[in-house]
């Protein structure tokens, strides 16, 4: 494992400009198998504050980094360079790539993340309360540094995704709290602008499906997941996957209500966003 520092960067400035500043994490690696990144993927802290998170991802004995860190008042610091593999995305999978450390960049936000009160028996709440709104500021340069990183490296939108995405259940960050419409509007992702029209205008009540359903209809829902790029394998069961790939979705793309339950306006959007990519 090499340590960090200017020398890993090649040079005492940071690979955007939007950054301010290099703050040299240890915790990276060569990319494997690929030569450049392809996707962006954003993460919140999950931390009481920046400084806690910082200092955990500088931290060899965390074995996890970032590479970009932004501070709730806007400020950027660049842990690993560019060039390298952090170690932000763990155990995942999009599109069938199970190595998303060599494929993609990684944006941890500062961000306290949802409430993990456990449930009253003590186990964990699948589908947590949100935690608070991100800074303006802070958004504004989130979406000054994924612009520069998706045109530097020519990242489709379709690749632009939250850790959540590609780690469902798993993972739930950056939340539903997090303005993907936003970014969106600025050019960065993929966004379903007309479902709402069409959804409102069906003829009839579109299905519903929940976990414990069962049959063709099942199959060809987690079909259209796993066509999109979930990790979702095709059982014809709503279990559990189904279930955490289904939230994870509404996570990004139907914030209002994040509640794991495939309803029509889920499945429209998911139908547009399939013809969209």
């Amino acid at each position: 494992m090499p340590a960090a520092g200017c020398s890993d960067f090649g040079t005492a400035i940071p690979d955007s400009p939007v950054a301010d500043r290099l703050h040299p994490s240890p915790n990276h690696g060569p990319r494997r198998g690929v030569a450049r990144p392809d996707a962006i993927i954003l993460h919140y802290t999950g931390m009481r504050d920046a400084a806690s998170a910082l200092l955990w991802l500088a931290n060899p004995l965390s074995e996890v980094s970032c590479h970009y860190f932004v501070f709730e008042d806007g400020r950027v610091w660049q842990m690993v360079p560019e060039s390298r593999r952090a170690w932000h995305a763990g155990k995942s999978i999009w599109a069938g790539e199970t190595d998303m450390n060599s494929r993609s960049i990684g944006i941890e936000i500062a961000h306290p993340g949802h409430d993990l009160t456990p449930l009253p028996d003590g186990g964990p709440n699948p589908l947590p309360p949100p935690g608070p709104s991100f800074p303006e500021v802070q958004i504004a340069t989130v979406i000054r540094l994924a612009a520069d990183i998706k045109a530097r490296w020519g990242i489709a939108d379709s690749r632009i995704l939250a850790h959540s995405d590609i780690a469902p259940g798993r993972k739930i960050d950056p939340g539903e709290t997090f303005p993907w419409a936003r970014l969106a509007e600025a050019g960065l992702g993929l966004w379903p602008a007309d479902v709402g029209a069409d959804h409102g205008t069906r003829q009839a009540p579109a299905p519903v499906f929940r976990p414990g359903d069962e049959g063709l209809p099942i199959r060809a829902l987690q079909a259209m997941f796993a066509r999109f790029g979930y990790g979702i394998e095709i059982t014809g069961v709503y279990d559990r996957r189904t279930f955490d790939v289904v939230a994870a979705f509404q996570r990004h793309w139907r914030q209002e209500c994040v509640d794991g339950v495939a309803d029509g306006e889920t499945l429209a959007m998911l139908r547009a966003l399939c013809a969209a990519g």
